[in-house]
């Protein structure tokens, strides 16, 4: 990637994050649950079709009473093929070219990585109600995937932060930090992925000066920088590896991590801890003071779609304010729709301010669009932590 181009990329993300203040999130709905209800319930052809929609998707991120609930307005049936990583997800779209898949669902920073493998297409954007998204989040998709045609729709935004048991810690935004991790007295109790827990491991460090990294901006600059970085990172990790008790790598795994495997603290994504709060179970999902990893997922067009009707009647019925309210209650992630706060439960509502308290959500990591050199390189090192 050009320079210019991780220039572009990182003031898009910026933009993005400052968008998300709270005034925004919790009260754009009373301004914008109304207008937004506007265009067809779905599209007529797709209706009267009692066809199918093949979406390669995120393991949580597409609720199955939405989906129900689709199938009713439209007689569409939606198979879902679950995964539970990008690269996972490349690796089947490339096995197959697209067949067999309308929809997949890329996170909105990595666009270098499918511009060039042939497996989309661009949307039809004549069918598309590109009013129904909140700006910034369709910025964010638009500036990045936009080269022939508009390639990406964004879908829910979440983070990845710290998650713990609170019958084993008694914590507060104050004591929040990456940091904790690696604290002696949570050694042998901590769960995370490996290369994430390394951006964590920096952000940490750079916080406290014992590493500087421009926030870990500065290992996104070239390929020496960054393995610079990197190489004292996994020094550290490995060498306090005992510290991990797993690493996780789907929600079902951050899950049996607290429940079943003896975790006590973790480095997470929010759906699945937040889903155990709404269980009950003793947990809390926080920002950190270094600020929480943060991503935005969406939908691609597979090049190989042979159910275009159906996917635009899909598309049409999650615009709407009242459906992507629900998906982000059933998902716990954060949805990208005008006014679709206003269908949030108060309880969900209340969970999202005690995730991002104070001035957490001013402090947001998006991830950066990543240099065709970046991940590679990346999951080596993370290879090498776990292996270590």
């Amino acid at each position: 990637m050009a320079q210019d181009d991780m220039k572009t990329g990182t003031a898009l993300v910026g933009e993005a994050a400052r968008r998300f203040s709270r005034r925004i999130l919790l009260k754009n709905a009373a301004a914008l649950g109304v207008a937004a209800a506007s265009g067809p319930l779905y599209v007529k052809r797709a209706f009267a079709s009692s066809g199918e929609l093949n979406i390669l998707c995120w393991t949580d991120e597409l609720p199955d009473p939405v989906l129900s609930d689709f199938k009713a307005a439209t007689g569409i049936t939606v198979k879902k093929t679950p995964f539970s990583s990008n690269e996972e997800q490349i690796n089947k779209m490339q096995a197959t070219l697209g067949q067999g898949f309308d929809l997949c669902m890329p996170s909105f920073n990595r666009a270098k990585d499918f511009q060039f493998l042939e497996v989309l297409k661009p949307f039809d954007e004549s069918r598309i109600d590109a009013s129904a998204y909140l700006p910034s989040l369709l910025k964010a998709s638009s500036d990045l995937w936009t080269w022939d045609g508009l390639y990406h729709l964004p879908h829910v935004w979440g983070t990845e932060a710290l998650a713990w048991n609170t019958d084993a810690n008694k914590l507060t935004y104050a004591d929040s930090s990456y940091g904790l991790l690696w604290d002696p007295k949570y050694a042998g109790k901590v769960e995370m992925r490996t290369y994430s827990g390394l951006l964590g491991l920096g952000l940490w460090m750079d916080a406290t000066g014992k590493l500087s990294t421009n926030r870990m901006l500065d290992s996104y600059k070239d390929e020496a920088t960054m393995r610079k970085i990197y190489d004292e990172l996994t020094a550290y990790a490995v060498a306090h590896k005992s510290q991990i008790r797993q690493f996780w790598d789907s929600t079902d795994s951050i899950q049996a991590g607290f429940r079943e495997n003896g975790c006590t603290m973790g480095q997470t994504w929010d759906g699945p801890v937040k889903a155990m709060i709404k269980n009950g179970e003793p947990m809390v999902f926080m920002a950190p003071k270094e600020g929480a990893l943060t991503w935005m997922d969406g939908f691609a067009l597979s090049t190989a779609a042979e159910n275009l009707d159906e996917v635009y009647a899909f598309l049409d019925y999650i615009e709407k304010p009242e459906v992507a309210g629900k998906i982000a209650a059933l998902s716990n992630y954060n949805a990208v729709i005008k006014g679709a706060d206003a269908f949030v439960p108060e309880a969900d509502k209340k969970l999202f301010r005690a995730s991002y308290p104070e001035d957490s959500l001013d402090k947001l990591w998006w991830y950066p669009p990543a240099p065709a050199w970046f991940n590679a390189i990346r999951n080596q090192y993370a290879e090498k932590f776990q292996a270590a």
